[in-house]
């Protein structure tokens, strides 16, 4: 296998074998043409180099090729075609098969810390499976919608049967562009189920919503990574040059073929139930449903997620934030699914109680936001997992919410680390 640098490429060279990435992921067929719209992705996503089981060709290989009659040509590359969709058929089914697999093990499991440990492993998988498909639309501009759809439909198993271990996986700080998208569509994906489970959507419409969702900011692949990951002030014209992404996602979906609802997701994400959103400002009434989803769950995320310029605020500030929903920018109902899905303590916080002891929010009542389940800290139940109770307006009242700091301490003391 032939390492070749990413910086050396130049339009037009042809490879005696496939181009890869990380020897999985195909970036240039054998006998293909490399084009500067390959290189372009390749470089805006980061990539290095490139591997090739082959060299470069030049001119003196395969010159039968030139000799062939067309239809030969044309049979071997529709049976190409056709062997590559066989082949992304069965990754779709691998696919879905171990996560189906891998979430419902949960369910089998003994003790809160392997659930949970468990629980990583799976959304690492999805994780893993959204950075393959921008990876794969960045340099060869294709999306298997029927893949993205069976993945999305076994994440909404995923999220609907674990939501309260899914919901405490904690986002990491990004400086990378390629793994900042990727984060933010994981994160705001499983958020905007959670609120579209909580809202009782068909299972179709919440198919379409994940897919919305995950897709929602793809349209950043066509600016220049620097106008959404900077803690620099835009100019003017930057601004408007961001602001075009919904629009450019909208286009690529469109051209992909992709629904309508889906369409309207991706292209109208950022408008506000007042008007003051964009690209086109319109009002409550003329916002899809799946954008008015969508469109908290980013919020949500956005504040509670760490950036390269920042650190990520407390779920607690963000919930009271989006609560507060100053200006009427968001559709109410979806705030209260929101607030029921998380509670007003939203699970994975840290809480001080009356009694004096210290807890984790790790789940919600259905009926309840006010009084969510909490973990004690340092505390077992009889089966061994950490004692859970029903916070209230007595010895289990939520005093306050443990700043940063605090959690550090207290978790040192007790000899545990936050994702236990």
């Amino acid at each position: 296998m032939n390492a070749f640098e990413v910086n050396a490429l130049k339009p037009s060279l042809i490879f005696t074998g496939d181009l890869t990435l990380d020897k999985q992921f195909l970036v240039l067929g054998k006998g293909f043409a490399l084009t500067q719209e390959v290189i372009n992705g390749l470089k805006l996503w980061g990539f290095t180099s490139v591997s090739c089981d082959g060299t470069i060709d030049d001119g003196t290989q395969d010159k039968d090729i030139i000799n062939r009659d067309t239809d030969d040509i044309i049979a071997e590359t529709k049976a190409e075609d056709e062997q590559k969709a066989r082949e992304r058929a069965e990754k779709a089914d691998a696919l879905g098969a171990s996560l189906k697999e891998g979430a419902k093990l949960i369910q089998t499991l003994n003790t809160e810390a392997s659930r949970l440990d468990m629980t990583r492993k799976v959304y690492k998988k999805y994780y893993d499976y959204i950075e393959s498909l921008y990876t794969h639309y960045a340099t060869h501009k294709e999306i298997d919608k029927e893949q993205l759809s069976k993945v999305v439909q076994e994440l909404i198993s995923f999220v609907r049967e674990n939501r309260r271990f899914v919901l405490r996986m904690n986002p990491k700080v990004e400086s990378n562009d390629k793994k900042f998208l990727v984060n933010h569509a994981m994160r705001s994906s499983i958020i905007a189920l959670t609120i579209g489970i909580r809202l009782r959507m068909q299972f179709t419409q919440l198919i379409e919503l994940g897919q919305a969702c995950i897709l929602h900011e793809i349209g950043m692949l066509r600016l220049p990574p620097q106008l959404y990951i900077t803690d620099k002030k835009l100019q003017p014209q930057e601004k408007a040059k961001l602001a075009s992404h919904p629009l450019l996602g909208y286009e690529l979906v469109k051209e992909i073929g992709f629904t309508l609802p889906i369409q309207r997701g991706v292209l109208e994400h950022h408008e506000k139930e007042n008007g003051s959103g964009y690209p086109r400002h319109i009002t409550s009434e003329d916002i899809s449903t799946y954008a008015k989803i969508i469109a908290v769950a980013c919020a949500f995320e956005a504040i509670t997620a760490p950036r390269h310029y920042r650190s990520a605020r407390p779920k607690y500030e963000a919930m009271l934030e989006i609560l507060r929903n100053s200006n009427k920018q968001y559709d109410e109902n979806v705030i209260k699914a929101l607030l029921y899905s998380f509670s007003i303590f939203p699970i994975g916080v840290y809480v001080y109680l009356a009694n004096g002891k210290i807890a984790r929010i790790t789940d919600t009542k259905p009926d309840d936001p006010r009084h969510p389940i909490a973990q004690i800290l340092g505390e077992k139940a009889a089966d061994g997992d950490p004692r859970t109770v029903e916070t209230d307006e007595a010895s289990n009242k939520v005093v306050r919410v443990l700043n940063q700091q605090e959690v550090s301490d207290v978790l040192k003391s007790l000899g545990i680390t936050e994702d236990d």
